[in-house]
């Protein structure tokens, strides 16, 4: 099994008679990505290069700050994946340690997350948003920072909703079935630098464990460093999604897999050490934007998802509980 390659740029222009044949295309291979691996490399988006560049060179300036001026960007007693995160704070695969009781060691990471970054610039439409919205910590150095992430930010969230209208057409829906959820589209957007492994890891320490991830698509910019993200078989074994020139690694997470009724597969993936023998740099920068319908929206399963022999597998839950379960669980 590999990471299949999709090329979106059909549903980048508006549906006419023209592209219906090409869309259709699209939808097939999406509905195949996703009801089995649960990756997809995604090229013909329209996001330039330029841009992915400048947002991991500006993100290197920001992680290669002291560490007194990048924990101005931390929130004291953070439970809500927001800030700044120095190395060993995070261990992603806590639910998937094993049962023994020991617990993993820490993940080799530090971040810089995003969150709200609509509200912030829009403001707030309710009182439940008014209830658990924070602005952002902006680090600032380099003083472009800020600018490239809210750039950045606005091109993918358009992806994303263009991702969803992809994902309707497969799973036979009718046309916008999803925009009313992503009007109002829950985003984070994390900074990430796996540094150079001076010294060597504990046994079973990765860059980051295990795990899958908690909303609904995840979309990742990769670079091309030592050390990189693999993602389960179905035989049990690892395979490698290497990052592609120009392409985003997308994948499926947890809530949207729910939402489906289990079609739609959240892999397990994790981020492995380089080798020890890389006499290079190894250093690792990724640009991760998580992706959801409105926190305020309640997710029941899609009709077309269940049926009298295959009835839907979960409860009903709000799409904010869902999400502070999934926070909770990686930071307790």
């Amino acid at each position: 099994m590999q990471v299949p390659i999709i090329d979106i740029s059909p549903f980048l222009e508006p549906a006419s008679p023209g592209n219906a044949a090409a869309r259709a295309e699209v939808a097939s291979q999406w509905s195949a990505a996703f009801s089995t691996i649960g990756f997809a490399s995604v090229v013909g988006h329209g996001v330039e290069r330029e841009l992915f560049r400048a947002v991991q060179q500006a993100s290197k300036v920001f992680f290669d700050s002291p560490m007194k001026k990048k924990q101005q960007s931390s929130f004291a007693g953070e439970k809500q994946s927001q800030g700044y995160y120095q190395v060993g704070v995070e261990t992603v695969n806590k639910a998937f340690a094993k049962a023994d009781g020991k617990a993993p060691p820490p993940d080799l990471v530090e971040t810089l997350t995003f969150a709200f970054v609509d509200w912030e610039m829009d403001g707030t439409r309710s009182d439940f948003e008014r209830s658990i919205f924070r602005a952002n910590l902006w680090p600032d150095a380099p003083d472009n920072l800020g600018e490239l992430v809210r750039d950045y930010y606005a091109r993918v969230r358009y992806i994303a909703r263009v991702l969803m209208e992809i994902s309707a057409q497969a799973l036979e829906l009718p046309a916008g079935f999803f925009a009313p959820y992503y009007e109002r589209i829950a985003t984070s957007l994390r900074l990430a630098h796996y540094p150079e492994q001076v010294v060597e890891p504990e046994p079973g320490q990765l860059r980051y464990g295990a795990h899958t991830d908690y909303m609904g698509y995840t979309i990742l910019l990769q670079d091309d460093a030592p050390g990189g993200l693999q993602v389960l078989d179905s035989d049990g074994s690892w395979i490698d999604a290497p990052p592609r020139a120009g392409a985003f690694t997308v994948n499926c997470g947890d809530l949207l897999s729910r939402w489906t009724n289990g079609r739609w597969k959240s892999n397990i993936h994790r981020v492995v050490n380089p080798p020890r023998s890389v006499t290079g740099s190894s250093r690792r920068i990724s640009v991760v934007m998580f992706t959801g319908p409105d926190y305020e929206a309640e997710i029941t399963c899609i009709p077309t998802c269940r049926s009298e022999a295959y009835p839907a597998r979960h409860a009903p839950i709000r799409c904010w509980e869902h999400f502070q379960n999934k926070v909770r669980a990686s930071l307790d």
